[in-house]
């Protein structure tokens, strides 16, 4: 029956489709996560404007509030000093929260602080965003736009918010899955890579063994083995 199905042209192509929407469920739960994310950022470097606006506090409290937020947040690796003025600076930039909300908060954080670093015109940040989810280009690639002056050579912007998912098998896409930023977030990080890691060896050594037929047993996922030295054996 198996090999039959294989074989079966519908059979191959309802396969195919549902690969397709695995993967695009995949990618718009990432890029959901990530909006949230740098959307939370955003939040955090306006309110840290708007008290040192108010309060007149320098830039030693971001020092102080990067030490307290990490203490309370510790799994959470985007809450450096370094970090927490990269979101001051990007909700500096960009005041509008419609903005950050329909565009800036569809790519990845780290898409954004090259962006913040290398361009200096919102007109040309907006553009190079557009193309980034357009096109799906990873961080590298994005530097390697910007550095050649791709603004210059092409582009103007032609319409606001208009931009498409991408796709799953973009750079772009690809990167924000990995994100670590999203793991982190979600408390997930080395011990949900070590899971991911561990239920695929294992799907594949039951598949493997499965396959060998008789004389060959799968005992369990995590099954404890003692086993004694030869010496001991012996006696």
């Amino acid at each position: 029956m198996k090999s039959e199905l294989m074989k079966d042209k519908s059979y191959i192509e309802f396969l195919s489709d549902l690969k397709k929407k695995i993967s695009l469920a995949q990618v718009k739960a990432a890029l959901a996560v990530n909006a949230q994310i740098v959307f939370l950022y955003w939040e955090i470097g306006n309110s840290i404007l708007l008290k040192q606006e108010d309060e007149g506090w320098g830039t030693k409290v971001i020092e102080r509030l990067s030490q307290d937020l990490r203490n309370a947040f510790p799994e959470i690796k985007g809450l450096s000093s370094r970090n927490l003025k990269y979101m001051r600076k990007f909700a500096e930039i960009y005041p509008d929260v419609e903005f950050v909300q329909q565009l800036a908060a569809q790519i990845p954080w780290f898409h954004n602080c090259i962006l913040i670093d290398k361009v200096k015109s919102k007109k040309e940040r907006e553009w190079y965003i557009q193309q980034t989810i357009q096109n799906g280009w990873s961080r590298n690639v994005l530097v390697h736009q910007i550095e050649t002056n791709l603004y210059d050579r092409k582009g103007h912007l032609t319409h606001n918010f208009d931009v498409t998912l991408p796709k799953p098998q973009s750079d772009l896409a690809k990167e924000t899955l990995k994100d670590p930023y999203i793991f982190d977030f979600l408390t997930m990080g080395e011990e949900a890579h070590e899971r991911d890691l561990e239920n695929q060896l294992v799907m594949d050594i039951t598949k493997f063994l499965l396959e060998l037929g008789a004389g060959f047993s799968f005992v369990g996922r995590q099954y404890n083995l003692e086993v004694m030295q030869m010496n001991q054996a012996m006696h």
